[in-house]
C-alpha cells in the first residue's frame, strides 16, 4: 500500500536503527521514500507526516531536506515548502549522460592506480549480487529490481571512492542518484547487459590498466543511454498523443 504523505492520517512509526548520526538515516528514509515513488515525483513532501512515519522530530527530517535539495532531488517552493524533483525529460537524461560520460571515465581511469583487494572483492561482489538480482523471479520481482539498483549504485559509487578524489566522487554520487530515481520509476529489461558491463570495468581495474577501465565505462555508459532513451522518447510521444 502506498503512503500517502499529502493527508494527516495516523500511521504506525517506522523505527530507524541506530547504528549511524540520526540525520544520516533519515536522510537514507527519506531518499528511499522519493524512490519508491511513496512520495510521488512533482508532489509536496509533508515534513510533519514524513516525521511521524520515522518516528523523529521534523528536524531531522528538515536537514535531510535540505541535503537532498542540494543534490537536486527536492526543490523549496514559495508558499508550498519542498516538493520532489519531477522525472528526467528527453533532454535532461542527456544532459546527465554526457556529464557521467565525462566523469566516470576519469574515474574508472584514477581508480585503477588505487585499488586494494578489499575494493577488489567488494567490486567483484556486487557484480555477483547484480547476476543474482537479475535472475526471474515473479514472487521477488521488484525486490530483486531494487537490489540490482542499489549493487550498480554502489559499484559505481565504490569506482568513484577509490578516484581519491573528493570532488570527483561527489559530483559522480550526485549524478547517480537521479540516474537512479529514474530508473526505478521506469523499469527495463536492461539486467544482463549491465552486469556484462560490469564485469569488464572490473576486469580492466583488476588488471590496472587505467586506458582499458576508461574505455569500459564510457562503452558502459553510452550502452545504458541506448537502453534507456529511447524508452524515455517512446513514453514522451505516447504521452502527447
Amino acid at each position: 500500500m502506498r503512503l500517502m504523505f499529502g493527508d494527516d492520517e495516523a500511521r504506525g512509526p517506522r523505527p530507524l536503527p541506530a547504528r549511524r548520526a540520526l540525520v544520516d538515516d533519515v536522510y537514507d528514509a527519506v531518499l528511499g521514500l522519493l524512490m519508491d515513488r511513496v512520495i510521488e515525483p512533482g508532489a509536496r513532501v509533508n515534513i510533519d507526516a514524513v516525521a511521524r512515519d520515522l518516528d523523529v522530530s521534523p528536524t531531522p527530517v528538515r536537514e535531510a531536506l535540505t541535503r537532498l535539495e542540494s543534490e537536486g532531488l527536492v526543490a523549496k517552493r514559495a508558499l508550498k515548502g519542498y516538493v520532489a524533483a519531477p522525472l528526467l525529460d528527453e533532454v535532461g537524461l542527456r544532459d546527465l549522460y554526457d556529464m557521467r560520460g565525462l566523469l566516470e571515465p576519469e574515474a574508472a581511469r584514477r581508480a585503477s592506480a588505487h585499488l586494494d583487494d578489499d575494493a577488489e572483492i567488494e567490486l567483484a561482489e556486487s557484480v555477483v549480487q547484480m547476476r543474482a538480482a537479475s535472475a526471474p523471479d515473479e514472487d521477488e520481482s521488484f525486490r530483486n529490481y531494487r537490489r540490482f539498483i542499489d549493487e550498480d549504485l554502489h559499484f559505481h559509487h565504490l569506482i568513484a571512492d577509490r578516484a581519491q578524489s573528493p570532488l570527483l566522487s561527489e559530483a559522480i554520487v550526485r549524478l547517480r542518484a537521479h540516474m537512479h530515481l529514474y530508473r526505478l520509476n521506469f523499469r527495463h529489461d536492461f539486467e544482463d547487459d549491465t552486469v556484462s558491463e560490469h564485469e569488464r570495468i572490473l576486469d580492466a581495474l583488476r588488471r590496472r590498466d587505467a586506458h582499458a577501465a576508461g574505455e569500459a565505462m564510457r562503452a558502459h555508459i553510452e550502452n545504458s543511454y541506448e537502453r534507456l532513451g529511447p524508452a524515455l522518447a517512446r513514453r514522451s510521444a505516447n504521452a502527447s498523443e
